[in-house]
């Protein structure tokens, strides 16, 4: 890890989300996340039998408050505890709700990089619905149309009263006839269910949305009515099957794929397919791109190929500096943007990169050349890579920072200084004080260098510290 060269600016939104802001009857609360979606499971999943549906609904839940975060922010809160977003019931959580949470604990749906958009409803009727037909602004390509075996495909059937219809569309500023005497569907999705109405009566016909429609009757005469958009009607009798948009995973179907022996992720990977379950960032389309000594790992090879050959020389300029060979099986993973390296990494936006045993993981490339750190940060940590192929176990964090900042420039550190704690290099929220502890442990290092000469300090990574060389 190394802040990042002249400072990239830190992004708005923390990672990982600690807590949502929530609007209930008695005011606006702020409830931690694990909480939120055991609260959800009790709200929306409190008759699941199968503990592994359970848990696919958790995963489903936590990611869509980690994803629609600030739905409601020009009101003040994240969410309301209604349908609109999640169905809230605090007091409703139990013990074995609580459990269920903690088995998937920080666990998202991801889709390239970022946490998934993950709709559900009731029941599909059958077959799930594309996202695009009911939301066309979250399209995604993993909410598609698809055969659900699993789904119970429960019929209903409801009249309508057509002048109370008028009145409840009226109320929500919707078109209608003065007097309504028949609907008609205009228009159907891809999957078969209505996508547009005509509503005739006083000789005229008026179009609407099928969705619109049901919404409106339903949030004002209950939602037993007009369960779903899936339906045939005739005059004012509809007769549909399934309950909900349908979108994305069935609560039904889960339920019983739960109870037929299928594991939460099994569960997930079926009603949103092309996604991945993780506490980090998963899904992103990687590139593959092998050097002489490095591999690079990227979702856009044509503008990331160039950082290859610049690692591969910097390898050979590092040998040269240390005298140590450098490791075999060294991968860079270069990000699309600074909120997937985010997700990834759970590192803050001023972090520059990030390495982990023989990963180097980096923030786009053009945003590291922006700030003209793209060199820098590909010596700090292909160093790193170097010093933690051969590092004893226990060597202290500031001493393998402060010894890679120091052969970066030795003649950056003018001065000895006592080596910082690992939490003060390590913290992620002030970058102004790691910055200040990269150089107090760079200072460290180069006071042990005056005193016990360059090549015993460098020994010292194989072989560990002497118990005085931190004083």
């Amino acid at each position: 890890m190394r802040p990042a060269a002249r400072g990239l600016a830190i992004l708005a939104i923390a990672w990982p989300l600690g807590a949502v802001t929530v609007r209930l009857a008695t005011g606006v609360v702020e409830v931690p996340l694990e909480r939120y979606a055991a609260a959800v499971l009790a709200g929306e999943s409190s008759v699941f039998q199968s503990p592994e549906a359970l848990k696919a609904m958790a995963v489903a839940a936590r990611t869509y408050a980690v994803r629609m975060r600030g739905r409601h922010a020009a009101e003040g809160y994240d969410f309301c505890d209604k349908t609109h977003c999640q169905h809230l019931d605090l007091g409703g959580i139990t013990p074995k709700l609580e459990a269920v949470v903690a088995e998937t604990a920080g666990e998202l749906l991801w889709y390239a990089g970022k946490p998934a958009f993950t709709p559900y409803s009731r029941d599909c009727g059958g077959q799930t619905e594309d996202a695009a037909a009911v939301w066309p602004e979250m399209a995604a390509s993993y909410l598609t149309h698809h055969d659900d075996p699993y789904c119970a495909r429960a019929a209903w059937r409801w009249v309508a009263n057509p002048g109370q219809a008028v009145e409840v569309l009226r109320r929500a500023v919707l078109r209608a006839p003065r007097r309504l005497n028949a609907i008609s569907i205009v228009e159907r999705t891809a999957s078969g269910r209505a996508r547009t109405l005509a509503l005739t009566g006083s000789g005229e016909s008026i179009r609407i949305s099928a969705g619109s429609f049901r919404f409106a009757i339903a949030r004002e005469l209950g939602w037993n009515t007009l369960r779903s958009d899936w339906y045939e009607v005739e005059g004012l009798a509809f007769q549909g099957r399934g309950s909900g948009h349908g979108v994305g995973l069935c609560q039904e179907g889960a339920d019983r794929m739960g109870l037929a022996g299928r594991g939460y992720r099994e569960i997930l990977a079926f009603y949103y397919p092309g996604t991945a379950v993780g506490v980090s960032a998963r899904g992103l389309p990687w590139r593959r791109l092998g050097g002489d000594r490095l591999t690079l790992w990227t979702t856009q090879p044509e503008q990331d190929g160039a950082a290859l050959a610049i690692a591969e020389r910097l390898t050979r300029s590092l040998e040269q500096r240390t005298g140590w060979q450098f490791p075999a099986g060294v991968e860079l993973r270069v990000f699309p943007d600074v909120e997937t390296f985010r997700n990834a990494t759970g590192e803050p936006g001023w972090v520059a990169a990030r390495t982990e045993g023989r990963r180097i993981q980096l923030q786009p490339l053009a945003v590291l050349r922006s700030r003209g750190a793209l060199e820098d940060t590909l010596s700090h940590e292909l160093l790193h890579a170097m010093v933690d192929a051969q590092a004893t176990t226990g060597l202290p964090v500031w001493f393998r920072e402060g010894l890679v900042e120091y052969l970066l420039d030795p003649s950056a550190a003018r001065s000895a200084a006592a080596p910082p704690s690992d939490g003060q290099l390590r913290q992620k929220a002030d970058p102004g004080a790691a910055r200040r502890a990269y150089v107090e442990a760079t200072g460290a290092v180069a006071g042990l260098v005056r005193r016990y000469g360059r090549a015993t300090v460098f020994g010292w990574v194989k072989t560990g510290l002497p118990s005085d060389a931190g004083k």
